[in-house]
């Protein structure tokens, strides 16, 4: 896990609540004070008993970067670790309401992997918002087959965006067309779509972005960002609470700006390399008692429009 330190101590706007074994939980000033490992979330209370009364209104989790269909050294067998994380998150004494997945749902956006996937996380059992990856898309550039299958009700090349108890969730799409050094880009259409969706909105309410690329430039030379990301936190820079979550580099990056954090997730499937570790991305080929150690999910708290979006990142192992 890489935190920008030295931002958070200027800030003094996220708070290290402590570590527990893989996890960790970030909270900003007055968010949910809770440590706790994934493992130990599932052995905390017997499924079926009441939650504890500090528990937040609502959670979910976010997952990302499947890759069902990948099949090299750095994972030979992404739908087992898939299939792991599905069990542990069955087990959860306490049910999030709704996962996200933040894209690469697929290797290669073939159906067979697109119908294998849906038939895995089919088996959490809860309802699931996607956007896509550049590997969800066919030939590189054709979102249409994804969107059939996850977004049936977007806009454009797949974005839309919904409310759940108060807060507004907002899925981009920032990888059909690839800008400079392969960044991501938004595309006009889609900003002058963003800038409708806002637009009635109160300055107060808590926003959460929804993208594959980040949307902060997270490390450009590879890749990690997105080119036109600019105009869009412009828009979303007036309300008091945003948060931007993304896949794509497999692994925790936390980024705070004033009221708005970033946060990008770890795959299920395989791990990356730290931003500018060796000659560039790709998958990470760790030993096999490792792996579960990188490879994982966050869970995400809402406790009330004044209290910051809490998260707990979680390893498989």
């Amino acid at each position: 896990m890489e935190i920008d330190e030295t931002l958070v101590g200027r800030r003094q706007a996220f708070k290290c609540l402590g570590w527990a074994g893989t996890g960790a939980l970030y909270a900003l000033s007055g968010g949910i004070a809770t440590s706790l490992t994934l493992d130990q979330a599932v052995a905390a209370v017997p499924r079926g008993q009441k939650q504890a009364a500090s528990t937040a209104p609502f959670a979910f989790l976010q997952i990302s970067d499947t890759h069902i269909g990948f099949a090299k050294a750095a994972n030979p067998d992404p739908v087992a670790t898939l299939r792991e994380t599905v069990a542990k998150i069955r087990a959860l004494p306490v049910q999030p309401d709704f996962l996200v997945h933040t894209g690469d749902i697929s290797h290669l956006a073939r159906p067979d992997q697109f119908d294998l996937a849906q038939q895995v996380l089919g088996e959490i059992g809860l309802p699931i918002h996607f956007v896509p990856g550049e590997h969800d898309l066919v030939d590189g550039n054709d979102p249409r087959p994804y969107i059939a299958r996850f977004a049936p009700e977007a806009k454009g090349n797949g974005w839309y965006s919904f409310d759940v108890k108060g807060v507004h969730f907002i899925a981009l799409v920032n990888v059909v067309q690839l800008g400079s050094m392969g960044m991501g880009t938004l595309g006009a259409d889609q900003l002058a779509w963003l800038k409708a969706d806002l637009a009635g909105l109160s300055s107060s309410t808590p926003i959460v972005v929804l993208s594959h690329f980040p949307l902060w430039a997270l490390y450009p030379e590879w890749g990690w960002g997105t080119e036109d990301a600019a105009t869009a936190l412009a828009l979303l820079r007036r309300f008091g609470s945003v948060t931007a979550l993304n896949g794509h580099v497999h692994q925790v990056q936390r980024k705070v700006e004033g009221h708005m954090s970033f946060h990008a997730a770890r795959s299920t499937a395989y791990p990356q390399p730290a931003p500018g570790v060796g000659p560039g991305p790709g998958p990470l080929v760790v030993p096999p008692e490792q792996l579960r150690s990188q490879i994982g999910v966050s869970t995400l708290r809402f406790a009330s429009s004044d209290t910051p979006i809490a998260i707990l990142d979680a390893a498989l192992a």
